[in-house]
């Protein structure tokens, strides 16, 4: 079969399937030409979901009747002239694909003005067929209508979703722009709908722009980051540990102004939040890094989705140094029972009561580790669980001044019940001791190493032959972590120390719990770093108040001042909140006083 040189019309729509894939890749296309066109107002109409129209209008530059006419071929661009200035892009866009794409496959009209003009020009393209520019009215700007979206590639048309879901693409691809470009005023017009993000300051608004795109009750959540290293800086907001999604899609991040989905950048995220979230959560954030054109690479696919960094190790401690530091500054901030959660609580009032359940039998006793103790101040004595209902205990009234309260109740001799100035505390002890030994083991092994007690008599631990070989690779740093081992045989370990922070503890479970944490590790490819995070995680559980000891009033002060003081307490290791509280007005809500 001969070879043929396929004609323009052919070669545009092939193209067109790399840079407009439904209607929300068109919003963004003509929106970042807007952007780069110095506009600072941009209003978007779309009908049918934006298969049936896409109008943008900006108030940039506008373009003259030369330049139009050019603005509709392959490759033409304003914002590139050389080789040199492809690693050095400072637009949004630079490819010259977008306009002749769009009209390849859809009816592109363009109607625009400079400034200076006397009047502007129109010019339209059916199906990759191009007419002559003509005189138009029009004041200063741009504005351009995109009508029967693949109309001529009816095969592409039957891939779109239903109009909700593509008005829906377009309107993220809009919140998006307008989280990277906070001084810009963005209109989103849907049939009937307007959604608007007016301009705001561009440092000092980012709070206010995070309001109007991701609601008021989110943006009261995010806490803001600052940060630099190397010639890199990071600027914007990120969410309480408390504040998480089930997927990625809170997650903005922005290059230099230009809204990406980048792995990278998601992961230092992920990883910032690990020992602070569920492992299967996401966080919510916005985000963005301003590094120098030639620091990052933008031409990596069409739809400029995707970013590489010439330094991606500088990047990723950036994000994680930074997201982590500001989480510690923010102090520990309880997750609030209050509002939604405050109505389904009344809603369910009048439900009959569920079926008791079975009653559960007391944990082992256990007392308080040596590291527990001094991570907050007290001795602690093994004390068998009182029988007796809670008893309530007063205390000195400036207790009940400080955040987290005065211990009033050890309920079912798990959770603590304090009374705070204007509501109450409810504190799940084991979760938050557990986060408290888990800090000061890694201040421990970040110092010099955790200690570790020696055993009078090793245990012996039967392993699976495989766990037992990640644990014997592992042993070098499990040493650091206060925990001795060696080989015993085929599949067997010789226990020959524990870490001493955590006073008698039940060493085969505890090695048992590090083989299977490894084991994890290693089939998800996570580092040893992070492994090794997870299993510190691991070895601050065993060390922790267990559910079913009962705690005397000095203990439970003394766990709330620690709280307090300690910028993680918010969750425990596995992610999950330490402490809820009620306001006074939630409690009358909840009773129907107001």
């Amino acid at each position: 079969m001969p070879i043929r040189l396929l004609d323009d019309t052919v070669a545009n729509r092939i193209a067109a399937g790399e840079v407009v894939e439904r209607p929300a890749s068109v919003v963004k296309e003509l929106a970042e030409n807007a952007l780069d066109a110095g506009a600072r107002r941009i209003e978007i109409v779309l009908e049918g979901g934006g298969a049936r129209l896409i109008r943008v209008v900006d108030d940039g530059c506008g373009m003259d009747r030369d330049d139009l006419a050019l603005a509709v071929e392959r490759f033409a661009t304003s914002k590139i002239s050389s080789e040199t200035d492809l690693g050095e892009v400072a637009t949004m866009g630079f490819r010259g694909e977008a306009l002749p794409s769009i009209g390849a496959v859809a009816r592109l009209a363009i109607e625009t003005r400079t400034a200076d003009a006397p009047h502007g020009w129109r010019l339209q393209v059916e199906g990759g067929r191009k007419g002559a520019p003509e005189p138009a009215a029009l004041p200063r700007g741009t504005r351009i209508e995109v009508r029967d979206l693949f109309f001529a590639t009816p095969a592409r048309a039957k891939f779109l979703k239903s109009e909700r879901a593509e008005a829906q693409a377009a309107a993220e691809v809009v919140r998006r722009l307008a989280l990277a470009t906070p001084s810009i005023d963005w209109t989103l017009v849907v049939e009937d709908r307007t959604l608007r993000f007016p301009a705001v300051a561009d440092e000092a608004g980012r709070a206010e722009r995070l309001a109007q795109v991701l609601g008021a009750d989110v943006s009261g959540a995010v806490i803001p980051v600052v940060g630099e290293r190397g010639g890199a800086r990071l600027a914007g907001h990120v969410g309480l540990s408390h504040l998480h999604r089930a997927t990625a899609g809170a997650i903005h991040l922005s290059v230099n102004g230009r809204p990406v989905k980048d792995r990278l950048l998601v992961g230092a995220l992920r990883a910032a939040y690990q020992d602070v979230m569920p492992r299967d959560r996401s966080p919510v954030a916005a985000l963005d890094i301003r590094v120098g054109p030639g620091e990052v690479d933008v031409n990596v696919h069409p739809a400029k989705a995707e970013v590489r960094f010439r330094d991606p190790g500088l990047i990723r401690a950036l994000i994680v140094s930074t997201v982590r530091a500001a989480l510690a500054d923010s102090g520990p901030k309880p997750y609030a029972a209050g509002g939604a959660e405050i109505a389904r609580f009344a809603a369910r009032r009048a439900a009959p009561p569920a079926a008791y359940a079975a009653p559960r039998p007391a944990a082992p006793v256990r007392g308080f580790a040596s590291g527990a103790q001094a991570a907050f101040a007290v001795e602690a004595m093994d004390l068998p669980p009182a029988a007796n209902p809670a008893a309530f205990v007063d205390e000195p009234a400036d207790a009940v001044r400080r955040p987290l309260g005065a211990a009033k109740a050890h309920l079912h001799d798990t959770y603590i019940l304090a009374e705070t100035q204007d509501g109450v505390a409810l504190v799940d002890a084991h979760a938050a001791h557990e986060r408290l030994v888990y800090e000061e083991l890694k201040r421990l092994r970040e110092r010099s190493g955790v200690p570790r007690q020696e055993l009078l008599v090793p245990d012996v631990v039967e392993l699976d032959p495989a766990d037992a070989e990640r644990v014997l690779a592992a042993r070098g740093e499990l040493e650091r972590l206060g925990l001795a081992v060696e080989a015993f045989g085929p599949g067997a370990l010789l226990v020959r120390a524990t870490p001493a922070p955590l006073g008698p503890c039940d060493g085969i479970r505890l090695v048992r719990d590090v083989a299977e944490a490894l084991a994890e590790g290693e089939a998800d490819a996570t580092p040893m770093a992070r492994r090794l995070d997870h299993i510190l995680a691991t070895v601050a559980c065993h060390g922790s108040v267990r559910a079913g000891r009962r705690l005397k009033p000095d203990e439970m002060n003394a766990l709330l001042r620690a709280i307090e003081a300690e910028p993680a307490a918010s969750t425990c290791n596995h992610g999950r909140p330490t402490f809820v509280t009620l306001t006074t007005a939630d409690l009358e809500k909840l009773f129907g006083r107001r």
